[in-house]
């Protein structure tokens, strides 16, 4: 697989992790949209993905370890939006991890990852 910097797989990570977010809230039976939107903060924002991180963190692989490093420590000219800049670090961590699976088609192992952060959270 080509190798890309941890902001660009943090990039895809994002758009793909806010989809998987919105359609598990669907799933559970939710249809008014403002109550979809405010529960989908809950997971989508960086304290929110900095939780999630918390909870798959014991189950990752040496090599998503790597990959999560990689988007956390990515120097970014971008600063965190009413956010603490660890939450925001650790979220762009989670992104990246969530981009390179997607690239790697790894879907079975971010199915995994999304039923643990969905029950726990």
């Amino acid at each position: 697989m080509l190798q890309h910097s941890g902001l660009t797989l943090a990039y895809l990570g994002d758009a793909l992790y806010d989809l998987l977010v919105r359609e598990q809230l669907i799933a559970q039976g939710e249809t008014k949209v403002d109550v979809l939107h405010n529960r989908a903060i809950q997971y989508t924002s960086a304290s929110g993905q900095h939780q999630a991180y918390r909870l798959i963190e014991p189950h990752l692989t040496e090599e998503e370890q790597t990959i999560f490093k990689r988007g956390r420590n990515a120097k970014t000219q971008r600063k965190a939006k009413n956010q603490d800049l660890s939450d925001y670090r650790q979220a762009t961590g989670l992104e990246a991890l969530f981009g390179y699976l997607y690239l790697d088609n790894q879907i079975e192992r971010i199915d995994e990852l999304m039923t643990m952060i969905m029950e726990d959270q």
